[in-house]
C-alpha cells in the first residue's frame, strides 16, 4: 500500500466485502463451516485492529504500521480464499 489513506480505504472496502460474504456463508454453514467462520472472525478482528491503528497513526508511525497492516490484510485474504473454496463447493441446505 502506498499511503495511509489508501490503506485505510482498502482495509474498509475489504472488510465490508468479507463481512458480506461471511454473512451469506453463515446462513448455510454446518459445524465445520461454523468453525471456519470463527477463524475468519479472528482474522477479521486483526485487520480491524490494524485499520484502527492506521486511522490514528501519525505519518511517522504509519511507516511502522504499514507492514503490519499489509501482513494482516494478506492473512485475511488467504483465509477468505480458503473459506470461499469450502463454501462455494458446498451445496446450500434445502429448506422444507
Amino acid at each position: 500500500m502506498k499511503t495511509r489513506d489508501e490503506c485505510v480505504a482498502r482495509l474498509k472496502a475489504d472488510l465490508d466485502r468479507w463481512n458480506a460474504e461471511a454473512a451469506r456463508w453463515e446462513k448455510r454453514a454446518n459445524e465445520e463451516g461454523k468453525r471456519q467462520l470463527e477463524g475468519l472472525r479472528s482474522r477479521r478482528d486483526a485487520v480491524l485492529y490494524q485499520l484502527r491503528l492506521a486511522q490514528d497513526a501519525s505519518a511517522e508511525a504509519w511507516k511502522e504500521l504499514g507492514d503490519g497492516a499489509e501482513k494482516a490484510l494478506a492473512q485475511m485474504s488467504e483465509a477468505m480464499a480458503r473459506a470461499r473454496v469450502h463454501f462455494e463447493k458446498s451445496p446450500a441446505p434445502r429448506h422444507r
